[in-house]
């Protein structure tokens, strides 16, 4: 925090004192207007809770990570929003992978994996997207208050004013005070049972305990922009995303249902940190560094500013406390390579309200309840991040590149990426032999497993010399 934060966040916090027997009282209060936030306060409003859900910006506004999974959809109808989600759409009916070293290409369809339920998803823009959700959450009952910044949380210990930090935020205090700013610099003060973070890559309450910590075992960097004119598939693979491989990491292309296609390159920090001219000429060329994607975008206009963004790979330590939820990215982030963020958060949503439904409803299985939303957080992070992880090495873009149903290991690995990953779908065993193939493929090629190895520890060093400083 920066002296002129503290300082406002004191006078704030003051204020908020002055106000505290005027707290406005609440079940539960959400930080955050993003898909996990308002799935969360979607449910939590329906059955009934008083919930408060606070965004810091102004719906519609303009979010990355338009690629949805097929995972999504049945959330989707849960909410009530899947014919909106449909109006706005790209069908999304597969993934692509693209090799520009050796011109090999690979198409994945939805339809091919495990479950055949769920044959397609959605490319949608997320500020079409996000509003849906959030304006669903206020149809149901839930009190929407935008352009509202968190800027403080107090963990109460039952004595009015009392004050509480990361101990009493672990072990479970009587209720939280959470203290917030307007646009006009007003502040207000609610009281809540329960909080649920998903404030994004904000990580509020994730700072603010000193529990969030960057990946030691990845890394990434994004530039990002909007392209109109770029030359699509034709038939169902229109609204395929294509990842492309390069040198320096890996390209997105999403085509968007109004004509739009976002383009963005996911690279590792120091390739990142060459760039010595704008950041949109430097997109631009790094553009040109793939030869399949260029020629796709040969009479493709720029229509949109480029962004860049230090995508540092995280996690909290911890996914709960007694009274508050980590949701979404507020939790972790892991590289987007495989269009899981949205549906990981909108999981740990729906998972985060049936854990404080439970809480409320039999305070004698909260414990037992507040474990399974743990195992549900950390399990989808730790499935995809295996695969992460790996994508870069040489074995694994093969294993991409020229799969086999063998064992119906292909139908598993498709599954995972519909993010059909909590339910009962049988697919454990299969990547379980997925994963020794890839070992063992891996010890076949020894010189080069080792080659691409020392180059990725290598690329993840340089990172952190960076963050530390040496």
């Amino acid at each position: 925090m920066t002296p002129e934060t503290i300082s406002q966040t004191s006078a704030l916090r003051q204020r908020g004192a002055a106000l505290g027997a005027a707290s406005i009282a609440c079940d539960v209060l959400v930080i955050g207007g993003g898909p996990g936030g308002s799935t969360a306060a979607c449910l939590l409003a329906e059955k009934g809770y008083r919930v408060v859900l606070l965004e810091k910006a102004r719906h519609p506004r303009f979010h990355i990570g338009e690629s949805l999974l097929p995972a999504n959809l049945p959330i989707m109808e849960r909410l009530g929003v899947a014919a909106q989600i449909r109006a706005i759409g790209m069908e999304k009916w597969g993934a692509e992978f693209v090799s520009p070293c050796d011109g090999r290409h690979q198409e994945f369809r939805f339809a091919q994996s495990w479950d055949k339920s769920l044959p397609l998803a959605y490319q949608v823009r997320r500020s079409e997207f996000d509003e849906i959700l959030i304006r669903r959450a206020a149809q149901l009952g839930a009190r929407v208050i935008e352009g509202c910044r968190v800027r403080d949380v107090e963990f109460l210990r039952g004595v009015p004013g009392g004050r509480g930090g990361a101990r009493e935020a672990r072990q479970g205090a009587r209720g939280v005070r959470v203290l917030g700013e307007h646009e006009d610099g007003r502040g207000e003060s609610w009281t809540a049972d329960y909080v649920v973070d998903a404030s994004g890559r904000d990580t509020f309450l994730g700072n603010r305990l000193q529990a969030k910590h960057r990946s030691k075992k990845h890394s990434s960097a994004a530039l990002y922009g909007h392209f109109s004119g770029a030359r699509r598939e034709c038939g169902k693979r229109e609204g395929n995303v294509t990842i492309y491989w390069f040198e320096h990491g890996w390209f997105w292309f999403i085509p968007l249902a109004d004509g739009a296609t976002s383009i963005g390159a996911v690279v590792w920090p120091y390739y990142l940190k060459t760039r010595s001219v704008s950041v949109r000429d430097f997109f631009l060329a790094t553009i040109a560094l793939c030869p399949p994607l260029a020629e796709r975008l040969n009479n493709a206009t720029l229509v949109s500013d480029v962004e860049a963004t230090g995508n540092y790979s995280y996690a909290c330590d911890h996914s709960h406390g007694a009274n508050y939820l980590l949701v979404g990215d507020a939790y972790a982030f892991i590289d987007p390579v495989f269009s899981s963020g949205v549906m990981l958060a909108m999981n740990s949503g729906v998972a985060a309200a049936e854990t404080i439904d439970t809480c409320r409803t039999h305070p004698a299985r909260s414990r037992a309840a507040l474990k399974q939303f743990d195992r549900v957080s950390r399990h989808g992070p730790k499935q995809f991040s295996w695969f992460i992880h790996r994508v870069s090495n040489p074995t694994m873009r093969d294993l991409f590149l020229d799969p086999s149903n063998v064992l119906r290991m292909e139908e598993a690995l498709l599954s995972l990426l519909a993010g059909d990953i909590f339910g009962r779908t049988p697919i454990w065993g299969r990547l379980r032999m997925f994963k020794a193939l890839y070992y063992a493929l891996s010890f076949a090629n020894l010189g080069r497993s080792f080659r691409a190895w020392r180059l990725r520890a290598a690329n993840i060093r340089s990172v952190a010399d960076h963050v530390t400083g040496d």
